[in-house]
């Protein structure tokens, strides 16, 4: 693992998720409200509560198992468990997990995406949950 990488692990342990939240509710002001956020690096897991704009009931998503590989010349995202705590968003969830995704080729973001996959590199034993 490259030095800079092992900062940013670093950085991202370290950062408050208040900070997090606070941010976020800037940059989604009037569309949603990030109430809870929670995410551990080396588990890969995601817990979001957010609460739509307009709407009096929060969303609970949990992501779980997720990396960033390189394809050959391509790079591709999986999440291999998602969930809700809304039947319609595990709907839309049971859609796309378990599948991987191309990331649109970008040679601008071309370091970028490297890092990335340094830092979630997927584990030898999901290569063959990959479909």
């Amino acid at each position: 693992m490259s030095i800079k990488s092992r900062l940013v692990k670093m950085v991202i342990k370290l950062t408050p998720n208040l900070l997090i939240i606070w941010v976020s509710n800037i940059i989604l002001k009037g569309i949603a409200e990030l109430t809870e956020f929670n995410f551990d690096l080396e588990a890969r897991k995601v817990y979001v509560q957010t609460k739509l704009y307009g709407e009096n009931e929060t969303i609970e998503v949990f992501l779980e198992d997720f990396a960033v590989f390189s394809d050959g010349d391509t790079y591709r995202f999986i999440i291999h468990q998602a969930k809700s705590d809304k039947p319609w968003l595990n709907n839309l969830l049971a859609h796309i997990t378990g599948k991987s995704w191309k990331i649109p080729a970008t040679p601008q973001l071309t370091a970028q995406l490297e890092l990335l996959t340094e830092l979630l590199n997927i584990k030898t034993s999901a290569l063959e949950k990959i479909d």
